[in-house]
């Protein structure tokens, strides 16, 4: 143990001498639609698809990392249409400002607004795009820009006197402030506090200016159980602002909102500039326009016998990958930091940082795909750490860190997007960062400490289990960096050295990783996994799986525990079996590559995709994790997935469409051959030379390939056994 404290100081010496070092250039980023493609692939979209169960996606309106999320929330669709919603968080958030439309005039007070029982039905949507029934009589259509939304509202043909109310005091959470003042007869603004996240308290405002078509014929306000007709001004708890129209002449009422977290002014500007007129399908094939962009970045072709849903599965997960992170900044550039001070940008800056989550799959999709945007996040990420206080956060939303989930995993992330082709920002200065968060034990984020625990690791070697394999993956994934961004190859062989301390977790008693006391005693086997359990925990050491696999006697072995965790793909969080849909256990099919039987990891991805997805409210195996869900579909199902932490390249899988076609800044990469109904890898050709290895370097990829494979429906055991280059482990 003491070697490994002396590493610690060294690597500190190393990122002192790093301060000094100059900036990179950065890229202004931009929002602008391109000419329209030939296939709508908005379209495609099926935004219901994992409203239900555990996917808690939202079926409503967004725009590609954008601001606003215009849509009915999916912990209580009574409560009318939010302006802000994650995808797939899986608990109660934000939701702010609802409105909803009311047939007659307001003659009680909405009060928590659950209480007009809104019932809404006939929900369908597309990328951009939501259409529902208000009380049966009421349609309502909803449309985005990235900093406003747009509704239109159409009453019953028997309707003249029709009413919308919009809550400033109520959201998907209680608030603990909020106004709302009535500005004219068809506009009003406000703000409110941001509730709380998970049932943590988030400290932060958001602010809005919305305003109708027509002028209102009456107005008011209520604030719990009082309503107060005329009135222009209210603050707290249960409050809101309502508008009544009168519709004898035309059922139609639009309505538009724009918001911000810097101010009411901001929010006012955006709209402004974002949302000019009153074409509700003007602005709903801006946004299209804005999604066929990123959709058509990847093309796919079906197997003429293949169910025709998968399709839109597929382009509903990789629209899920566009959502977040999303921007925080307005169009003047001004943002509300971590230090909650308001800073102006010259690119836009994100929020919505559900790193824990997506550092597996999605940052490394968009680093290939929209390597500019990723590049702006990765920024944003670093502004956010120095204003906070120095540390790496773990969730952010809005301008504060949640604290929630555990490891280093900004860290990761940063070093995925850089493996992978996001770079224009300070490396130099993120890599600062990330050495002091892995150093550092009171380095911290808002309070919130980079790597609790951290004090005992670097002392003893060793911490609680599932926090531990987070922090090793961490200072691999720093180690590359390192290498990549400034050639230290001290600084990345010290940080690649303390990652392998995961074996101090390996009880060889048991044959498991398992948690030990600070004397060393082992901790019983079940405690201290988050989120999972120790059979699945087992094998997040994918940057040495080789190493992994033979601490416990070889490939039979492995292979053998791999088939016994796969009899069953959708565990719970207690459950020892396979778990679809939790993140920890992403990158475990693909083991077996490493294993000696990668027909297995074949076919195991193959029922992935056929047993634990599905085009539904129902169709997703967990939530989507503010894209990370979307993102390993996408991966799955083109035969590619990034198994190791800060290295470009892809553990291979069969591809599951006939043909795949991503369309990158360097060149296309063209994937035939795929099937939905033959698994196993017979052939694979690069570029018309045979290829024989599980593993395919980024850098093979990166410029355009074409990848040429031949399938069938019976394993061939042998290929892939032996290839060059041998998939990666980092001793």
């Amino acid at each position: 143990m003491e070697v490994f404290s002396k590493s610690v100081q060294l690597l500190l010496g190393v990122c002192l001498i790093g301060g000094s070092l100059p900036a990179q250039n950065t890229h202004q980023s931009n929002q602008q639609v391109p000419a329209s493609n030939t296939i709508n692939y908005a379209s495609l979209v099926n935004t219901r698809l994992g409203n239900a169960n555990a996917g808690n996606t939202y079926p409503g309106a967004t725009y590609p990392f954008g601001m606003v999320q215009f849509t009915r929330t999916y912990f209580d669709k009574q409560q009318g249409f939010i302006v802000n919603q994650l995808s797939g968080a899986g608990c109660d958030h934000m939701g702010n400002f609802p409105v909803l439309p009311l047939n007659g005039r307001l003659s009680i007070s909405p009060d928590n607004i659950k209480d007009l029982r809104a019932d809404i039905q006939k929900e369908k949507g597309s990328a951009g795009y939501y259409e529902a029934t208000v009380n049966k009589n009421i349609d309502v259509k909803l449309t985005v820009t990235p900093r406003t939304g747009f509704a239109r509202f159409v009453f019953d043909a028997d309707s003249t006197t029709a009413t919308i109310i919009i809550g400033g005091g109520v959201a998907s959470t209680p608030l603990a402030a909020s106004a709302l003042a009535i500005r004219g007869k068809n506009s009003v603004e406000g703000y409110a506090d941001g509730g709380s996240f998970c049932g943590i308290k988030s400290a932060y405002k958001v602010y809005f200016v919305a305003e109708f078509n027509q002028d209102a014929t009456a107005v008011g306000t209520w604030k719990g159980n009082e309503l107060n007709p005329g009135a222009r001004f209210v603050e707290g708890q249960h409050t809101g602002a309502y508008f009544s129209f009168d519709i004898k002449n035309s059922k139609e009422i639009c309505y538009k909102i724009g918001i911000s977290y810097v101010s009411v002014e901001n929010a006012r500007e955006n709209l402004t500039a974002e949302s000019a007129g009153w074409d509700f399908n003007s602005f709903k094939h801006h946004a299209e326009a804005a999604w066929n962009h990123y959709l058509s970045k990847i093309e796919i072709e079906q197997d003429e016998q293949d169910d025709p849903s998968r399709k839109q599965q597929f382009y509903t997960h990789l629209y899920h990958s566009f959502i977040h992170p999303n921007i925080c900044s307005d169009v003047n550039g001004e943002y509300m930091g971590a230090d909650n001070k308001v800073h102006r940008s010259n690119r836009p800056e994100y929020t919505s940082f559900s790193n824990w989550d997506t550092y597996r799959t999605q940052i490394q999709l968009l680093s290939i795909l929209a390597p500019e945007e990723t590049s702006d996040m990765v920024y944003s990420l670093g502004e956010f750490a120095e204003q906070a206080g120095g540390g790496m956060p773990r969730w952010v939303l809005a301008n504060r860190e949640t604290g929630v989930m555990q490891g280093d995993p900004s860290s990761i992330l940063v070093a995925n997007a850089y493996a992978f082709g996001a770079r224009n920002y300070d490396a130099r200065k993120l890599l600062r960062i990330m050495v002091h968060g892995a150093t550092d034990s009171t380095a911290h984020a808002q309070g919130f400490l980079t790597r609790p625990g951290l004090k005992q690791y670097l002392e003893k070697g060793h911490y609680d289990a599932s926090i531990q394999l987070e922090y090793n993956s961490a200072d691999f994934a720093i180690s590359r960096f390192a290498l990549g961004a400034t050639d230290d190859q001290y600084l990345s062989g010290s940080l690649q050295g303390r990652a392998q301390s995961w074996k101090n977790l390996f009880n060889p008693a048991r044959g498991w990783l398992q948690s030990r006391n600070p004397d060393g005693s082992w901790k019983p086997y079940y405690e201290d996994w988050r989120e999972s359990t120790f059979k699945n925990y087992f094998w997040m050491v994918p940057f040495n799986l080789r190493g992994l696999i033979d601490i416990i006697g070889g490939d039979k072995v492995a292979e053998a525990r791999l088939d016994s965790l796969f009899v069953r793909l959708d565990a719970n969080y207690g459950q020892e079996w396979f778990a679809s849909g939790n993140e920890p256990s992403f990158a475990i099919p693909w083991v077996y590559n490493w294993a000696g039987a990668p027909y297995k990891a074949q076919n195991v991805v193959h029922r992935i995709i056929k047993e634990c997805y599905f085009n539904g409210p129902g169709g997703l195996p967990g939530n989507d994790d503010l894209g990370a869900m979307g993102a390993y579909y996408v991966f799955c199902t083109i035969g590619l997935y990034p198994e190791v932490p800060g290295v470009g390249g892809f553990s291979i899988n069969s591809p599951f469409f006939k043909a795949v076609k991503l369309h990158l800044p360097g060149g296309t990469i063209s994937i035939s051959g795929g099937s939905s109904a033959k698994p196993y890898i017979q052939s694979l050709k690069i570029d018309g030379k045979p290829y024989y290895s599980t593993w395919i370097p980024w850098k093979l990829l990166k410029g355009g390939a074409n990848l040429q494979y031949q399938l069938g429906s019976k394993p061939d055991k042998k290929w892939g056994i032996a290839g060059k280059p041998t998939p990666p482990s980092f001793d």
